[in-house]
C-alpha cells in the first residue's frame, strides 16, 4: 500500500510543507487533515492524549507513532520510548527529530516488553475489526510486563448513524457499526484501508474474552474516551 501518510510527514519534516492531507470514510466526506496538527506539542494536544502521557510509565512502545509527537513529549520526560509504525516515511522523520529508536514495524510482529503500551489518535484502528480484536489484544497482552498497561483512545461513532427522528441507520455489509472504509490522499496518491473506532463496552468484552481487564479513565467531550488496560 502507497505510503500517503507517511510521505506527507517526511514532506513536512523536511520543509516541503505545500498542501494538507485529506481524509474520508465510508460514511463521512472528505475533510482536510492539517501536517502541522501532527507535529504538535504537549500544550496543543487533547485532553485525553495528555492523560495517557501523564499516566505513562517505565519502558513505552508507542505504537503507530506517526510523527513522533506523544514519543518526543516522552523522551523528554526522561522515559525510554521505542516508537513503531509501519509507514517508512513517518520512521524517518521520527529519526529526523531525534528519536533513535523509532523502526518500522508491525505490532503483530513486536516481541519485546514493556511497562506501558500507547496507542492514540483512535488507537483501536488497529484492530481492523470486531472479530479481530481479541486475537490482537491476545498478542497485546503478551507485550506487556506484569505491573504493565496498555493505554488506549476510541470513540463511539454511533453518532453518525443517527437521523432526524432519532433513529439508526446502518451499513448491513459491515458486522459492526465502528468498521469502516479509510481513504487518505496527499498530492497524486491516495491509498484506502480498513479501520475501526470501537466503543468501549465492546473494548471491555473484547478485553475479556482475551484475559484482560479493561477501565475507563477519562471521557472526552465528542463520544471519545481512553481506557486502560491491564492483565487480569
Amino acid at each position: 500500500m502507497k505510503d500517503v501518510f507517511g510521505t506527507a510527514i517526511l514532506d513536512y519534516q523536511l520543509g516541503n510543507y505545500s498542501e494538507d492531507l485529506i481524509t474520508s470514510t465510508s460514511i463521512s466526506e472528505a475533510d482536510s487533515l492539517p501536517l502541522p496538527y501532527l507535529f504538535r506539542n504537549h500544550s496543543e494536544m487533547p485532553s485525553l492524549e495528555k492523560t495517557a502521557l501523564k499516566l505513562s510509565k517505565g519502558t513505552v512502545l508507542d505504537i503507530g507513532c506517526g510523527a513522533g509527537s506523544h514519543s518526543l513529549y516522552l523522551k523528554s520526560k526522561g522515559l525510554k520510548v521505542k516508537s513503531i509504525d509501519i509507514s517508512v516515511g513517518a520512521i524517518k522523520a521520527c529519526r529526523l527529530r531525534g528519536l533513535n529508536q523509532a523502526h518500522v514495524l508491525d505490532v503483530m510482529d513486536e516481541t519485546a516488553s514493556f511497562d506501558t503500551l500507547l496507542l492514540l489518535m483512535n488507537g483501536s484502528g488497529v484492530f481492523q475489526s470486531l472479530a479481530h480484536t481479541p486475537f490482537v489484544l491476545s498478542h497485546l497482552k503478551t507485550l506487556i510486563n506484569p505491573d504493565g498497561q496498555i493505554l488506549i483512545d476510541s470513540s463511539d461513532i454511533k453518532y453518525m448513524y443517527e437521523d432526524e427522528d432519532g433513529g439508526y441507520w446502518m451499513d448491513a455489509t459491515k458486522d459492526y457499526y465502528g468498521e469502516l472504509d479509510y481513504t487518505v490522499r496527499y498530492k497524486n496518491q491516495e491509498a484506502t484501508f480498513s479501520w475501526m473506532y470501537l466503543d468501549f463496552e465492546n473494548l471491555k468484552i473484547a478485553c475479556e474474552q482475551a484475559g484482560l481487564r479493561c477501565e475507563l479513565i477519562e471521557e472526552g467531550s465528542h463520544f471519545d474516551f481512553l481506557a486502560k488496560i491491564t492483565l487480569a
